[in-house]
């Protein structure tokens, strides 16, 4: 059996002497664990194609339920990524998270379109890898199953909460003065901007995920929110994250 679609790849783990086995994120058949043979061997034609965070065309042959890598050409090399070591951290992150929250055998379009548009960003738009880490940490919750209830609070209904604060643990907007009405579990104030890019990032429109400001205070508050969601909903953490954060100590993000 062969399959003719695009995949990005997630992961990448050398085998035998030329080989990899990869974890790619397919346009057709969701995740797939491939085989991708003498692709360290040189002038492979594959080995472009066989890298972290690489998009391609690629045909794929199925042989007693495993997957081999049997053709490639890559699209998206995102070079502006791999040239400076936070940008490539960062976006080894979202490939982590990618991989943990797709399955096997599933299309799951929205969430590749996520992050190919999030490499992008990092790539080539002149964004700040903080709001851009923001918005893929709370939109790729949304689209795993993990979407925040922010219209209106969860317990008196007011679109406008007074003191807005969000349940980590239930993932629910809430006034301050409702919170004994949502749980003991922690829960993080809002404070307008934050909300109002917090909207925007679920509700708006997906192909302009991007296209809004905070104040430097704002952006640093929605960071630290739309983390500590996604590591409370995950319930683990991530070494890629925690990379990323050890280069970024000191710095505005």
């Amino acid at each position: 059996m062969h399959m003719t679609t695009q995949g990005l790849v997630l992961r990448e783990v050398n085998y035998k002497e030329a080989d990899k086995i990869l974890t790619v994120l397919t346009r057709d058949g969701g995740k797939q664990t491939v085989s991708a043979r003498g692709c360290r061997r040189k002038n492979s034609t594959l080995a472009a194609s066989a890298q972290l965070l690489v998009y391609s065309d690629m045909t794929l042959y199925e042989h007693q339920g495993r997957w081999s890598l049997k053709e490639a050409v890559s699209n998206r090399q995102f070079w502006g990524v791999r040239g400076e070591i936070e940008k490539l951290a960062l976006a080894s992150y979202f490939a982590e998270l990618t991989e943990l929250v797709t399955e096997e055998d599933i299309p799951a379009l929205d969430i590749l379109s996520l992050v190919l548009n999030s490499l992008h960003a990092l790539d080539q738009l002149p964004k700040d890898p903080a709001l851009v880490k923001a918005a893929f940490e709370l939109k790729l919750m949304a689209l795993a199953g993990y979407e925040p209830l922010l219209d209106a609070c969860a317990v008196c209904g007011r679109e406008t909460p007074q003191e807005p604060r969000l349940s980590l643990l239930h993932g629910v907007l809430h006034c301050a003065g409702c919170r004994e009405c949502v749980g003991g579990d922690i829960s993080l104030p809002l404070p307008p901007e934050v909300l109002s890019a917090m909207r925007y990032i679920i509700y708006g429109d997906p192909k302009r995920l991007f296209s809004f400001r905070l104040t430097p205070e704002g952006l640093m508050e929605l960071g630290g929110v739309c983390e500590a969601f996604l590591l409370t909903q995950m319930e683990r953490g991530f070494r890629t994250l925690d990379f990323y954060k050890r280069l970024t100590i000191g710095t505005d993000r």
